[in-house]
């Protein structure tokens, strides 16, 4: 793993902080693909219910290192989008932790989470217009879909910043902290997640993304599909058990 990426266990959430401080944790090839083994990881283990993404030193983000761009290095990987995620999320919910900055490919990194957790001095922008170019990283398409499309295109055709309030507001964020305090809060809210049955809460992941391509007739059969397995698991089982004699569930994720 590079040291341009920290990545730690924190109970049953990983934890994958963005590690470039120094170049307010802009993204290249070496961030994408750790990034992305992170969340590779993230899935494949049994013991991880849940992971955070955030960026050292006060910043989320501030995108796609044009620096690494010149050089003919991209913060993309082909099928799987930017940093692995964009286009291929992971099957575990993933909670964003943003403190000052998620700005351009930052911003569509965010967007690529489930939930966001934010200080209240975040700023979220999608600047791309400025520069005669398009948020092709997710923007221009997850932002519609995440909050109304008036805020989305006044974002996405003034390039103009939002702040956090105004973020909350609109339900782009989920949660708002003191300054500082957004990691610890993306924990407490994802080990909320990872407390649950895992089957679960990866198929209602699964069904409320993929929803929004389907039709109403259509939506009730691809549900089913997803969610009978669930009723059928051990887990399911456990849970009921659990609820009838008050002992603490133990999740296998079968």
């Amino acid at each position: 793993m590079s040291d341009d990426v920290l990545v730690e266990r924190r109970d049953a959430v990983q934890v994958i902080v963005i590690n470039r401080p120094h170049a307010r944790n802009a993204l290249d090839a070496s961030v994408a693909h750790a990034v992305a083994a992170a969340v590779d990881e993230l899935d494949e283990s049994d013991e991880l219910r849940a992971g955070v993404l955030t960026g050292a030193g006060g910043t989320f983000s501030s995108g796609m290192d044009l620096k690494a761009y010149l050089r003919g290095e991209t913060p993309e990987i082909e099928g799987r989008g930017l940093c692995g995620i964009t286009e291929t999320p992971p099957r575990k919910p993933l909670v964003a932790a943003v403190e000052g900055w998620a700005l351009a490919g930052g911003f569509e990194l965010m967007l690529a989470c489930d939930l966001v957790v934010a200080s209240r001095s975040a700023r979220f922008g999608v600047p791309e217009v400025k520069r005669a170019l398009v948020a092709g990283g997710g923007g221009a398409f997850l932002l519609p879909r995440r909050v109304p499309q008036a805020i989305a295109l006044e974002m996405l055709l003034t390039g103009d910043p939002i702040d956090a309030a105004r973020a909350h507001a609109v339900g782009l964020v989920n949660r708002l902290t003191d300054d500082g305090a957004a990691l610890e809060e993306a924990l407490v809210l994802a080990g909320g997640v990872a407390a649950n049955g895992p089957l679960a809460v990866a198929a209602s992941k699964r069904v409320a993304r993929a929803s929004t391509d389907w039709s109403l007739e259509e939506g009730w059969r691809a549900q089913r599909e997803i969610i009978d397995p669930v009723f059928d698991s051990q887990d399911a089982r456990e849970g009921a058990t659990a609820f009838a004699e008050k002992p603490d569930p133990r999740w296998t994720g079968r």
